[in-house]
């Protein structure tokens, strides 16, 4: 199909006339009827209804309408991002991680990032699902360990362990345990061991449920372990970055902690000149530095 003959048939639609379309095209009201008259002729169908009034679209014109409409916005779409790699940041930036990073370290610091940068549009997939950077499912990705796939720039930001917290409240109903054994006396909260998870993480897990642990709280995600742990539930296994937003909560055995887990920050090679992935590169450098100075103080 023609695009010059659709992209006149969908100037006509929006304006409802010949004349107007004429206008914003910059071509003759006849160059007009023609092109509309040319298109009808190769589907064979009428697209517009005329009067006196102006043109109004006919049920097959409504629907090649819908679709002009959908690749008018899928240009728009792409002439921002083409136009982001030379100007200022704004557009749509797919960022994917997992539910626990997310909700827990990004998602409450993204403030930063908005207030640097209001026109920005950010789309937050939360899933533990390793999405395809390469294949365009995600711009970029915050990973709990080193990208694999190819053609994928990657820089290590940090690295975190996983701990066992509780509140003070229920340490003081339960008591705290001085050394592992003692767990058998607790109710573990922590990720279900078929769940999607860090293998440091699931090693420390099975470690602890070997002390014939009697009651558990299993969640297939840290959000859900925390909220647990919040509401005095049990003894809770989660990333030591969740002491940056809950300093109350207790350290429990002190000398127990999964190995470093690293994190990593990777997007396509393709995307290497892009002003939104270096603006969020930039925003979690920032935080995560400054997140080590005050745990350094």
């Amino acid at each position: 199909m023609d695009w010059d003959k659709l992209r006149i048939f969908h100037a006509v639609a929006e304006k409802g006339s010949l004349t107007h379309a004429g206008e914003v095209l910059h071509l003759s009201q006849s160059a007009v009827s023609r092109q509309i008259r040319a298109l009808e002729e190769s589907l064979n169908v009428t697209l517009f209804h005329r009067h006196a009034r102006g043109l109004i679209l006919t049920e097959p014109g409504e629907l090649l309408f819908d679709a002009t409409q959908q690749m008018v916005k899928r240009l728009d779409a792409t002439a921002a991002r083409i136009r982001d790699a030379e100007d200022e940041v704004f557009g749509e930036l797919r960022v994917t991680t997992t539910t626990g990073f997310g909700t827990l370290w990004l998602a409450p610091r993204l403030a930063n990032l908005y207030a640097k940068y209001p026109e920005l549009k950010i789309d937050l997939m939360l899933e533990e699902r390793v999405l395809d950077l390469p294949m365009r499912e995600a711009d970029v990705a915050i990973r709990m360990k080193e990208p694999s796939q190819a053609d994928l720039i990657r820089k290590r930001l940090m690295q975190i362990r996983m701990r066992m917290y509780a509140t003070p409240e229920y340490l003081a109903a339960r008591g705290t345990p001085e050394k592992m054994e003692d767990f058998s006396h607790h109710r573990l909260i922590c990720q279900h061991a078929g769940a999607a998870q860090v293998a440091a993480g699931a090693t420390l897990v099975a470690e602890l449920m070997s002390q014939n642990i009697s009651s558990t709280l299993t969640v297939n995600n840290y959000f859900g372990v925390l909220q647990g742990v919040l509401n005095h539930l049990g003894i809770g296994v989660l990333p030591d970055y969740i002491t940056e937003d809950f300093p109350h909560l207790v350290r429990v055995l002190p000398e127990v902690e999964s190995d470093e887990v690293p994190v990593f920050l990777a997007y396509p090679e393709e995307l290497r000149h892009s002003k939104r992935v270096a603006a969020f590169r930039e925003f979690v450098t920032d935080e995560i530095f400054a997140y080590r100075k005050r745990h350094q103080e």
